[in-house]
């Protein structure tokens, strides 16, 4: 019985090392570029599940009235700054004044508008419920990522039927275009309101990707206002269907251990050259923020965690609107990988945000988010 005590406190102990070490790498993994240490960025990743595992360790220290305790909440209270990254409490709701302009911004990863959902009538039905749900919202702006248009003829004609149904006619867009089926898949923006200038912010993409992350911008004018709002599409893993095959309940049935073993030595592998190519791309994205002679919206999936290089550079910036006036954890991505919340709007600090939301139907694997925005 004393043997079997003395192993639990060793095997706790080390569970309570493990989980310090890795809870002080994620500290540093907003901070550090991933291409000098490209090991920080998975502890980013995984801090939500070190978090609630120390979380675990300290009820049992405390249990076994252990100093272990202590040191485990002392940690999370020197970080506890972090975890309000993950949640908002809405505290900067206030709407503005009647002299004041206000921008209803959404941003929307539509995934091609449910494109490949097996047949053309889910397709259809799956792009028709998206429509709706933006018509009910009724946004001055959208921000569209993975969006999806095909050339005449066709029932995909997506684009011209939201300028059509929104009473927009404005848009600014960028697309990989495949001449063969006449098919247009990239980013979109659609406006309401006059853009007076656009263009793109070019990214250097590593070769290892394919060329398919854009960032654009625009120049809105509201009333005597004027608005620069970016939509970016950050650099995606690229994961596979049997990449994603490893978080289905069924995966120790359809797949043997050397199987599995390679695909998530693969999936690592995806993620290593991941992170730096978005770390990059927000820098160079950061780099042409400062020259905005207008305050600026930023609208986009970052395919990135609010513990990342990439969210800080923006955050240390710009305003997280969901932060400032969002409510719960604010989940973004629904799909099988337990990613959270990775899509973003952020804002210049001379502006204010107000009535965030988030998408409660799912008809992607990411929600749309919306928020207003105005001039302080």
């Amino acid at each position: 019985m004393f043997r079997r005590i003395i192993k639990l406190n060793i095997i706790l102990k080390t569970i309570s090392v493990i989980s310090i070490v890795s809870i002080i790498l994620a500290y540093f993994s907003p901070y550090i570029h991933p291409k000098q240490l490209w090991i920080l960025p998975f502890f980013g990743l995984s801090y939500p599940v070190f978090f609630f595992i120390a979380l675990f360790l300290i009820i049992i220290w405390a249990f076994k009235r252990s100093r272990w305790s202590i040191y485990i909440a002392l940690l999370l209270a020197v970080g506890s700054f972090f975890d309000l990254r993950f949640f908002a409490l809405g505290n900067a709701d206030v709407p503005p004044t009647e002299k004041q302009t206000e921008l209803n911004i959404m941003s929307y990863n539509v995934q091609l508008f449910g494109l490949y959902n097996n047949n053309l009538e889910n397709e259809l039905q799956n792009r028709d419920s998206i429509l709706n749900y933006i018509k009910r919202e009724n946004p001055d702006l959208i921000c569209f990522q993975e969006f999806y248009q095909k050339e005449k003829p066709s029932r995909f004609l997506t684009r011209d039927t939201i300028t059509k149904m929104m009473g927009m006619n404005y848009f600014h867009e960028k697309y990989s275009f495949n001449s063969l089926i006449k098919r247009n898949f990239g980013i979109s923006m659609i406006s309401k309101y006059q853009i007076i200038s656009k263009g793109d912010v070019v990214f250097l993409n590593d070769d290892n990707f394919s060329d398919d992350n854009y960032c654009i911008y625009a120049d809105i004018v509201k009333n005597q206002d004027t608005f620069r709002v970016y939509n970016i599409h950050l650099q995606s893993v690229k994961f596979k269907k049997d990449e994603y095959a490893l978080f289905s309940k069924d995966v120790a049935k359809d797949s043997a251990l050397a199987q599995k073993k390679s695909t998530v030595l693969l999936m690592i592998s995806k993620l290593k050259r991941a992170f730096p190519a978005r770390a990059d791309q927000a820098l160079t994205v950061i780099e042409h923020i400062e020259t905005s002679p207008f305050p600026v919206i930023v609208c986009g999936d970052f395919n990135d965690t609010p513990m990342s290089f990439t969210y800080n550079q923006f955050n240390k910036q710009l305003t997280d609107a969901f932060r400032n006036c969002g409510y719960g954890i604010g989940k973004t991505f629904v799909g099988k990988i337990p990613a959270g919340r990775i899509d973003y709007i952020f804002h210049s600090k001379e502006l204010n945000s107000y009535e965030f939301k988030l998408q409660e139907e799912v008809f992607s694997d990411h929600r749309a988010i919306s928020c207003k925005v105005y001039k302080n």
